[in-house]
C-alpha cells in the first residue's frame, strides 16, 4: 500500500501528488442535502457506497438518517462490514457457491440483503444461508429500462413466490433501479425515462401481491433522478451515490426544479511539472483518475485537460489566463468518481478550502480493488 499522501494538521500545498481530496465543506452540505431530501419526501435513503468504497463515509451517512448502504460486490459488502457498517444491500446478483459462502460468514448483527433475478439464484442463496444459519433479505430485481440485470415485471411474482419457499430467506421488495437514465442530459428525457421505469415497478408489484405476496417495499433511484423515484407514490427507498462528491458527468446535467443541487467535493491534486510553449504537463494521468465517463475539467481555472496518458495531464489555454508554472497546484475535478475513487488507497479530507486548508482526516478506501 502506498504510504498515506498526508497526514492530520498538514496545510493542503503539503499533500503529495497525485492524491484524492475531499472538500469537506461541501461534502457535508451535500450529505445533509440529500438527508434532508429523503425526510422530507418521506422516503428512506441508502445510499450506494460504490461511489466511495470508504466505511469512514458510510458511517457519516449512517449518522445523518441513512438507513445502510447499497453496494455491488461481495468483496465490498465485507470490507464495509468489517469497517462498522451494520446494514449492507449487495444490489446485484451472486451467483457464485464461494462467493455466496463469504456473504454468510457476515456476523449476525449485519443486516444483510441480497438482489437476485432467477430462480439458480434463489436456490444458491437459500442454501449458503442455510449452511451459515442466518436469514438473508432478498429483493426481486426487475429490469426497470437498463436492459441489463432483472426480469420482466410479469415475472417478478414466480420469483418472490420462490424466496418466501425457503425459511433462512425473507422476501423484501423489488429492485427497480435504470442507471441508464441517471445520465441523460435534459430533464425531460430523465422524466421520460423513470416514468417508464415507474410503471414497471407498478406493474411488478401487482404481480407479486397478487399470488398473496406482501411487496413491503419498492427500492432504486441514482443521483440524477432520485427525485422522481421519491414523488412516484411507488418507491419507499432511494440510492443515490454520487450526489456526496459530483463529478464533472453528473454537472453536465441539466438542474432537476425541485431537487436539491450538489457541489463538487472531491477532486484529484496534481502539481505542474513541465510548462511548455502551449501545453503546461501535470503529474496525474490515467493512473489517477477514470476516463470511461471523460476526462477531468479543471477547477477554477480557464484551462482545459487532455489526455496526456497514464502519469501525465496536458493543460491547454482556453482564454488569456497563463499556463501555470512548474511547481503549481492544479485541482481537477475527476469525469467519473466512482472509478477514480478505486484507483485510490486514501481520501484527504480538507477542511477550509482548496486554497489554505488543513487536513482534517485521512480515509481509507476499505473496498478499493473488491471486484470480486
Amino acid at each position: 500500500m502506498r504510504p498515506a499522501p498526508a497526514q492530520v494538521g498538514d496545510p493542503v500545498g503539503a499533500i503529495d501528488s497525485p492524491a484524492l481530496v475531499v472538500e469537506l465543506d461541501a461534502f457535508e452540505r451535500n450529505l445533509a442535502a440529500m438527508s434532508a431530501f429523503a425526510r422530507s419526501h418521506g422516503v428512506r435513503l441508502r445510499p450506494h457506497a460504490k461511489t466511495h468504497k470508504c466505511a469512514a463515509i458510510a458511517l457519516q451517512q449512517i449518522a445523518r438518517g441513512a438507513v445502510g448502504v447499497c453496494v455491488q460486490k461481495v468483496g465490498e459488502a465485507l470490507a464495509l462490514a468489517a469497517g462498522g457498517v451494520r446494514d449492507v444491500f449487495v444490489s446485484n446478483e451472486v451467483i457464485a457457491p464461494a462467493k455466496l459462502a463469504r456473504l454468510a460468514t457476515l456476523p449476525a448483527d449485519v443486516n444483510l440483503a441480497v438482489a437476485v433475478d432467477s430462480v439458480a439464484g434463489i436456490e444458491r442463496l437459500a442454501a449458503a444461508i442455510h449452511a451459515g444459519r442466518r436469514q438473508i433479505e432478498v429483493f426481486v430485481e426487475i429490469d426497470a429500462g437498463q436492459g441489463r440485470c432483472g426480469v420482466p415485471p410479469a415475472e417478478a411474482g414466480a420469483l418472490a413466490r420462490q424466496v418466501v419457499a425457503h425459511t433462512g430467506l425473507r422476501f423484501a421488495g423489488l429492485q427497480a433501479y435504470h442507471g441508464g437514465a441517471q445520465h441523460l442530459r435534459s430533464t425531460a428525457e430523465r422524466e421520460t425515462a423513470i416514468r417508464h421505469t415507474v410503471a414497471m415497478a407498478v406493474a411488478a408489484r401487482a404481480a407479486v401481491t397478487s399470488l398473496g405476496i406482501d411487496c413491503p417495499l419498492v427500492t432504486g433511484a441514482g443521483s440524477g433522478s432520485f427525485l422522481l423515484e421519491a414523488t412516484s407514490g411507488i418507491y419507499g427507498e432511494i440510492q443515490p451515490g454520487s450526489y456526496v462528491f459530483m463529478d464533472a458527468d453528473y454537472a453536465r446535467n441539466e438542474a432537476m426544479p425541485g431537487a436539491p443541487r450538489f457541489e463538487h467535493a472531491l477532486f484529484v491534486r496534481s502539481q505542474v511539472i513541465g510548462r511548455h510553449a502551449a501545453h503546461a504537463v501535470v503529474d496525474a494521468g490515467h493512473k489517477s483518475h477514470a476516463v470511461d465517463s471523460g476526462l477531468p475539467t479543471v477547477w477554477g481555472r480557464d484551462l482545459a485537460f487532455t489526455n496526456g496518458g497514464d502519469e501525465h495531464g496536458l493543460l491547454h489555454p482556453r482564454g488569456r489566463e497563463p499556463l501555470p508554472a512548474p511547481g503549481e497546484t492544479v485541482w481537477l475535478v475527476p469525469g467519473h468518481c466512482d472509478p477514480t475513487v478505486n484507483l485510490h488507497e486514501h481520501l484527504v479530507a480538507v477542511r477550509g478550502g482548496l486554497d489554505e486548508g488543513i487536513v482534517e482526516a485521512v480515509w481509507t478506501i476499505d473496498a478499493r480493488g473488491r471486484l470480486d
